[in-house]
């Protein structure tokens, strides 16, 4: 079974911008709760919760139970917007979600034993090619993170979604391939890679100090005074 996280919020009568600056002027994050083919759900919340996920990370994935008043709703915290100079949250939207319902997620992928890698030790680079992955799952599932575990790897070999834990009855957006997630790479070989590229950049440059420029062409000699 899994995890819900409890959000208290209070109900919010009216709808629009009037009733959401108004919400915000008495100290709340105005809310809405959408989906499930139900009518949407108007709440405001304490801005402390909205900050205490936002800094736990991995939020777009959580389960959230809102409780408002005597009723419970369980949620995803879909969208969070910001004020555009303070950077406060200002609304947060939640989607409602139904039993059975499969419902798309991002899930971030933590990378686990860095130091029991012989590539890592060796001085390889650990190249990440996805932070998190998108994919579709069963509302009473949905892990907070992926483990990709880097024991063992070598330079040049890489980590795919077949290799991460914790992906049990998950599938990705992705169905094409196996797709990769992080590869160690080699130090060597990405300094090879910008040594070829330092010629072509270099030619574009403009021409170091010291160099004269090109002269200009010399001006036309001042025709003689027409004699009176």
């Amino acid at each position: 079974m899994a995890n819900f996280v409890t959000i208290e919020a209070e109900a919010r009568a009216n709808a629009g911008k009037g009733a959401a600056r108004l919400s915000r002027r008495q100290g709340h994050v105005p809310g809405v709760i959408y989906g499930a083919k139900q009518p949407a759900t108007l709440l405001e919340l304490d801005p402390r919760i909205i900050n205490r996920e936002l800094v736990r990370g991995g939020w777009r994935s959580r389960l959230y139970e809102v409780k408002i008043g005597g009723e419970s709703q369980r949620v995803l915290m879909r969208e969070v917007q910001f004020h555009p100079v303070s950077d406060k949250p200002i609304h947060v939207d939640f989607q409602r979600l139904a039993a059975g319902e499969k419902i798309r997620v991002s899930v971030n992928v933590h990378f686990a034993n860095e130091l029991l890698s012989p590539g890592l030790k060796r001085g390889g680079v650990l190249n990440v090619v996805r932070h998190s992955v998108d994919c579709y799952c069963d509302p009473d599932s949905v892990p907070e993170t992926f483990t990709a575990e880097l024991t063992g790897l070598e330079i040049n070999e890489n980590i795919r979604w077949s290799d991460l834990k914790g992906t049990e009855g998950i599938h990705p957006v992705i169905t094409d391939r196996d797709f990769v997630i992080a590869s160690v790479a080699s130090t060597k070989g990405m300094e090879a890679a910008a040594a070829e590229a330092a010629p072509a950049a270099a030619a574009g440059k403009a021409p170091a100090k010291g160099k004269a420029a090109p002269a200009k062409a010399a001006a036309a000699p001042a025709k003689p005074a027409a004699k009176k």
